[in-house]
């Protein structure tokens, strides 16, 4: 019997990889034919990352065209993220979590935002008061919780859409 289930979770594990990797597929797709819209060059690169989907748009060029699909603080950004999305769900019927990147934007924002978020949560320790942070998207409250989790402490978010934002709590 648990011979069966073992190969049963490991064909689970198989079609939660080959679902992923069709919502890539159908994302780039979609992607490539914005891109050819826009008139825009960019290279697709396609991954699973922590149970998710993620794509990637990048640039052989220094990336300067397709800052405009980034915008200001990653706002068009989000929205091709979840177009990009919609796309996905119409093709498969399934809500995708799917994460885009745009000229290593979300790559340079997690990093930053981690260290944010490991530097909080040593002032937190060292004056064993609760610091509340500006207001984040859910990506970024998402690299801060990752990252007070990682520095020993705790965190939640308050307040409600757009105004949601992360709260370090001393042990």
């Amino acid at each position: 019997m648990t011979e069966g289930t073992t190969t049963s979770a490991a064909a689970e594990g198989v079609d939660t990889l080959s679902r992923l990797e069709q919502e890539g597929e159908i994302a780039a797709d979609y992607l490539e034919g914005l891109l050819d819209i826009a008139d825009l060059d960019g290279d697709i690169d396609m991954d699973v990352e922590a149970d998710r989907a993620a794509v990637s748009i990048i640039s052989d060029a220094g990336g300067r065209d397709l800052q405009k699909l980034v915008g200001r603080d990653g706002e068009v950004l989000e929205a091709l993220q979840e177009l990009t999305r919609l796309a996905v769900h119409r093709e498969t019927g399934d809500r995708s979590r799917l994460m885009l990147d745009i000229a290593g934007y979300r790559a340079k924002k997690r990093e930053e935002l981690s260290e944010l978020g490991a530097k909080t949560a040593a002032e937190v320790k060292s004056s064993g008061e609760p610091v509340k942070m500006k207001a984040m998207t859910p990506f970024e409250r998402k690299v801060v919780h990752d990252a007070v989790k990682a520095a020993g402490l705790r965190s939640e978010s308050e307040g409600e859409e757009p105004q949601r934002f992360v709260v370090v709590l001393p042990a």
